[in-house]
């Protein structure tokens, strides 16, 4: 799936996690919003959630999202493992037409409505219509800069938006301190 309309990003680097998401939303051939919120905290403020596709659908499921956090105790594994399986197999939730990503402070997740739970091998991760060109930035940025997480989130969904006519500059960024070995 391919949504027009917007770009995700996640990167986990140097002790923080941090994501990103454009505020453009676009019908058509025509943009219709310029700062729109596509990257939220859920879950006492401890996952961040960023999505594309349509707007209803994705809001519904993150708040699905919540739901089986509330039921298995902010456990993000468990809860998007969950939520995969109701998407894939729900006759109502498998016409939505979006995806998400969504972290916390281990884990960073891409769901999709096909069933897929994907933990990005690279600790970076895009979506949405510029997604891979912000996931290409940020891999090139971290293995060839001095910048920190959020500088690096901030340069690729410029890049992005340079490159992608359905990204804009107008950018959410939320941050999590990542838990690693060193630090648990």
């Amino acid at each position: 799936m391919v949504f027009h309309g917007t770009t995700i990003l996640a990167v986990r680097y140097q002790g923080k996690v941090v994501v990103a998401g454009d505020g453009q939303v676009t019908l058509n051939t025509t943009i219709v919003k310029h700062r729109a919120k596509k990257v939220r905290r859920i879950y006492n403020e401890k996952i961040i959630v960023g999505f594309a596709g349509a707007t209803a659908d994705a809001l519904h499921l993150s708040e699905r999202l919540e739901g089986k956090l509330d039921r298995f105790n902010g456990n993000l594994t468990r809860a998007a493992v969950e939520l995969a399986r109701d998407w894939r197999t729900d006759k109502f939730l498998r016409k939505l037409e979006a995806m998400m990503i969504a972290v916390d402070s281990t884990r960073t997740y891409l769901l999709s409505g096909n069933g897929d739970i994907i933990e990005p091998d690279d600790e970076v991760i895009g979506i949405g219509s510029g997604g891979s060109m912000a996931q290409a930035a940020a891999t090139a940025l971290i293995r060839h800069s001095q910048l920190d997480a959020t500088e690096i989130v901030k340069k690729s969904m410029e890049i992005a938006a340079s490159l992608c006519i359905y990204t804009n500059t107008d950018i959410t960024i939320e941050e999590l301190p990542a838990l690693t070995k060193d630090n648990l």
